[in-house]
């Protein structure tokens, strides 16, 4: 009020710039945690399937992922994507992505840490747990950035394909002398021969405009370099072009071109092995994609490039099943590990925030959304934890090859799907602050649909599971005595709150002897269910597995559209 006189004599500050509030009830950046010590489901998990020998090395990269260094150097990487260079200051063609230099770090971190190669490099080849260390040495470098992971996966999928080659079939020694750079844990981000590399990457490229998930429809044609050598080893010029060519400053890419046999497949690299470039290697444009901003997809025209043979002409698909069964692995642990990323970033912001004067951490119904989130997370994680032990048991017991062959297409479908609902959901916790890109959630949206497409999208995937049933029924038997030894467990546990698994696994069994086309989702998602079930009721928390296991009456947790989904699927 003024004073009587009229004369104001109250302060009033008028300096520019004054705060006009305090912030308050903000969370703050997720960051300054081992992600792989913060994480309990994953470290019993590990050990329970034999990788605790690996824990060092997973401290280690755990560490790095929850570090603000590291994040920065991923935010950096996704903000600055790569952009083509297809000549060079003179007028030579190049062909070339270039990088943000936080991009090459990562993948050096990636690969060195072995997210790629630590189950195949000698030491550790066919060693019980290595590969449900590697997987999670994927799992952890996924919830860093998606990106650099997509070359990494490619690199480890490949592994096993090359070395279906013969060694007397490897007549320069070409595949041989790449497999060794493969396996090396060592990156290098020059553009120059894999010889004069310590380590290398490779990449795929498979699908035409014409045809994409169809590659037998592929119009581009291999001929070889001499007359009459054109067999497993030898030379081709290819001519035609790749819609999807991911990774292509990779040192060699897996391709699939037409012979008078057929669909073959050949390794067709960036330089030969001579020392000069692969002249018909062209890099005609990068894709402009929702998320996987950090890394590069791209369209390439071959014109006259030169590959070698890899297997048998004419068996092409064939050939690529073991890496396509192995990037479906992958497929599935980066789902997961973005599942996990959603989950901890909403738990993380609930614990922040505050709503109606009352924290949300403490508030129902946001406490059953977490739950939903973190069942659905946990249910993730022993999917795969599941699928890298039988990974690792394949060469030591026939079931277990069996197994992986079926159990993995069925996670990958479902798995997969799951992640975008996750990380909306997520994003839904954070409200407005999840709809803006300067946060994580953003990125972890665009991201979530990916795997879901790659190597394969839902009906492909069905359609394999369908097939798998029908010609292959050492692994459909593998796959329901998975379900039938969870059977006791899941009884066990109905003492305490009432589960069918025991009668959808029973109707399975039905489904899985005729299987329809027209219900191939119906029954590939009631598989993935009760995979999961049992995977959690067998090793999992216990608490967690009685709500995983599919109910009558619905699931426990449905604050969200995620159990709303689960519970349908019964």
């Amino acid at each position: 009020p003024l004073p009587a006189d009229g004369r104001n004599t109250v302060e009033i500050e008028s300096i520019p710039g004054q705060p006009t509030h305090e912030v308050t009830n903000q969370a703050t950046p997720f960051c300054g945690y081992n992600a792989y010590l913060s994480d309990p489901a994953l470290v019993e998990g590990i050990g329970r399937h034999g990788g605790a020998w690996g824990a060092k090395r997973l401290e280690h990269l755990g560490a790095a992922v929850g570090s603000e260094e590291w994040q920065v150097r991923a935010a950096d990487a996704n903000r600055h994507p790569p952009r083509l260079e297809t000549h060079d200051r003179f007028g030579n063609r190049r062909d070339a992505a270039m990088f943000h230099p936080a991009y090459h770090q990562l993948m050096e971190l990636g690969l060195e840490s072995g997210a790629a190669a630590f189950a195949w490099q000698p030491e550790n080849y066919k060693r019980p747990g290595a590969h449900v260390i590697r997987a999670a040495l994927m799992y952890l470098m996924y919830q860093l950035d998606p990106g650099v992971c997509c070359p990494i996966t490619m690199t480890f999928a490949a592994v096993p394909a090359l070395r279906c080659q013969r060694p007397e079939n490897d007549k320069n020694g070409y595949v041989a002398s790449l497999l060794s750079k493969l396996v090396s844990c060592k990156y290098c981000g020059k553009d120059v021969p894999h010889e004069s590399k310590p380590g290398g990457s490779m990449g795929m490229s498979m699908t035409e405009k014409q045809g994409g998930s169809d590659v037998r429809a592929n119009t581009t044609r291999a001929r070889p370099v001499r007359n009459g050598k054109e067999g497993p080893g030898d030379e081709f010029f290819l001519v035609g072009h790749k819609w999807f060519t991911s990774a292509p400053m990779s040192d060699a890419f897996m391709t699939l071109a037409q012979t008078k046999e057929g669909v073959s497949c050949f390794v067709v690299p960036r330089w030969l092995p001579d020392g000069s470039k692969n002249a018909g290697f062209s890099v005609q444009r990068l894709k402009d994609k929702l998320g996987d901003k950090s890394n590069a997809s791209s369209e390439v025209e071959y014109r006259q490039a030169w590959g070698v043979m890899l297997g048998e002409a004419g068996r092409g698909v064939r050939n690529i099943v073991e890496m396509v069964v192995h990037t479906r692995l992958d497929c599935v642990i980066g789902s997961a590990a973005l599942m996990r990323m959603s989950a901890q970033l909403a738990a993380h912001h609930a614990s922040a925030r505050s709503a109606f004067g009352i924290p949300l951490l403490e508030q129902p119904l946001m406490r059953q959304v977490l739950a939903d989130l973190a069942l659905e997370s946990e249910a993730a994680l022993a999917t795969w934890l599941r699928l890298a032990h039988a990974f690792d048991e394949a060469p030591r017991q026939p079931s277990e090859a069996a197994f992986v062959r079926l159990a993995t297409a069925v996670a990958k479908y479902y798995v997969c799907k799951r992640a975008p609902l996750v990380a909306y959901e997520a994003m839904e916790c954070h409200g407005g602050n999840g709809y803006v890109e300067e946060g994580p959630m953003a990125k972890l949206f665009r991201q979530s649909p990916l795997n879901a497409i790659w190597e394969g999208s839902g009906n492909v995937i069905c359609l394999d599971v369908l097939r798998a049933l029908h010609r292959e029924p050492a692994s459909a038997k593998a796959l329901l005595l998975e379900l039938q030894s969870a059977i006791d467990f899941a009884e066990a546990a109905s003492s305490t709150l009432q589960n069918n698994f025991a009668s959808t696994v029973r109707s399975l069994e039905e489904d899985m002897g005729k299987p329809l086309e027209s219900r191939a989702r119906e029954t590939v998602e009631k598989l993935a269910v009760c995979l999961q079930a049992a995977t959690l009721v067998k090793y999992g928390d216990p608490e967690v597995a009685e709500h995983s296991l599919p109910h009558d009456w619905g699931q426990p947790f449905q604050a969200t559209v995620l159990g709303a989904w689960r519970a349908a699927c019964q």
